[in-house]
């Protein structure tokens, strides 16, 4: 990790003038005004965050250090005879904003390896609980119990310069990522492959090793390159990235603060959309017994969705106005491997349907699909059926994300968080609304 830690420290400097002449000389600047519907509604839209790792642009989509999807994997190397790149090439670029030679990549895979394995206690702590446990409560109580870990905390507890916090914030978040997958693997060959668990190879990077102990031949480690990748991060105002913020915030260390992340990730409205997805189109598949779909069955079947109240699923974003990139990242990848295969087929007729019902239904904000109308159909496909287990998935990928934007949030000393509320009187006075 020395290379990477040199760069993240000459990163830092640079970074940390450019935080204190805002806040010094541009602190009571406007950003804009809060709304009452804001305000209620989740603080949609207020402009209170700050991350340089992703952007989120409407019309655009996600940016990664300023790079598009297609610019980030044509960027970052490749793993030999793969058509995506190392995840710790990824890790390299999202935490220092710069590209890293093969050398470098190769320099954090090792470094990963020498740090992936799993305490003991860990997988005490995983076989203790209940099978029939939600893989997500498995998962985010895995990376709690290695809190005891925390170098942070170590080093806090013996006192240490504020300007340095980021240093055993580092160590920490790297000695936590490369473990997640291996955590991941184990619950799901405990759960659902009756116990019977595959050991780690020395001799693959962490997609291809994770691919390798779930026990999918390849290319499905192309596919866990590419899903860690695209669901890494996404601007901090999404529930779990915003958690894991708001938890390192009070400088609690990164195995509370993302524990916590992945326990907002878990929640129907954020990282289950995927599962419902899949769901929803294979009971609607199921419907058709064996008839072949076409634009007028999928229409109708979508109207009989939304007269009866409900959403399409994976259709619509908070934020984006367009067919979300990571969509089409991996829609080709599935014109690529499983042009042909019957659920692929019925997502992108679908795809070529709804978007045109919901504009006619006009109450979506949105029309396009996001990530989560594609990412279940390869999974499914390559024989990971279980969709409880998605979720972990996602977790695996956005902690690629946070990890790198708490490590950023103590080098740059960023504060507690801490919102002020309103009552509802205060805002019926505001609005002129008397008794």
């Amino acid at each position: 990790m020395a290379t990477l830690k040199e760069t993240l420290a000459r990163k830092i400097e640079e970074q940390r003038p450019r935080t204190a002449r805002l806040v010094k000389e541009f602190a009571d600047v406007k950003l804009g005004e809060v709304t009452i519907g804001q305000a209620i509604g989740g603080a949609r839209g207020v402009r209170c965050l700050v991350t340089d790792i992703s952007y989120l642009d409407p019309y655009e989509g996600i940016r990664f250090r300023g790079k598009t999807i297609p610019e980030t994997f044509a960027a970052l190397p490749k793993v030999p005879g793969k058509d995506y790149p190392y995840v710790e090439g990824f890790w390299w670029f999202l935490m220092t904003g710069e590209v890293p030679t093969m050398a470098q990549t190769l320099e954090v895979v090792e470094d990963f390896k020498a740090r992936r394995s799993l305490p003991q206690y860990v997988i005490d702590v995983l076989r203790a609980m209940p099978r029939d446990t939600h893989p997500m409560t498995m998962f985010s109580a895995a990376i709690l119990a290695m809190q005891r870990e925390s170098v942070f905390v170590k080093r806090y507890n013996e006192g240490m310069n504020k300007f340095a916090y980021w240093e055993p914030m580092l160590e920490d978040v790297t000695n936590l990522m490369p473990k997640l997958p291996m955590i991941a693997a184990y619950i799901y060959r405990m759960k659902y492959k009756a116990d019977r668990h595959i050991h780690s190879s020395a001799d693959l990077d962490l997609g291809g090793n994770f691919a390798h102990m779930m026990g999918f031949a390849p290319p499905y480690d192309d596919v866990a390159r590419m899903y860690f990748i695209l669901h890494s991060d996404h601007e901090s105002g999404n529930v779990s990235a915003h958690t894991t913020h708001l938890v390192a915030s009070a400088l609690s260390d990164c195995y509370y603060s993302l524990s916590a992340g992945i326990n907002g990730l878990a929640g129907p409205l954020h990282g289950l959309a995927n599962q419902e997805v899949l769901s929803w189109t294979m009971k609607f598949r199921d419907k058709l017994g064996g008839k072949e779909p076409t634009k007028e069955i999928v229409a109708q079947a979508l109207w009989d969705t939304l007269k009866s109240g409900q959403v399409v699923p994976g259709y619509g974003h908070a934020v984006l106005r367009k067919t979300d990139p990571r969509y089409m990242a991996q829609r080709e990848f599935c014109q690529k491997h499983l042009p042909d295969y019957p659920l692929f087929k019925l997502i992108s007729l679908i795809f070529e349907v709804a978007p045109g019902v919901l504009q006619e239904h006009g109450k979506a904000k949105n029309p396009w699909p996001n990530v989560d109308a594609q990412s279940g159909v390869i999974q499914w496909y390559y024989g990971l059926t279980e969709w409880d287990f998605y979720t972990v998935l996602f977790g695996v990928g956005r902690a690629i994300g946070v990890l790198c934007n708490i490590t950023w949030d103590r080098a740059l000393g960023y504060a507690i968080e801490r919102p002020k509320s309103l009552t509802t009187k205060m805002l019926e006075e505001s609005a002129g609304i008397k008794e």
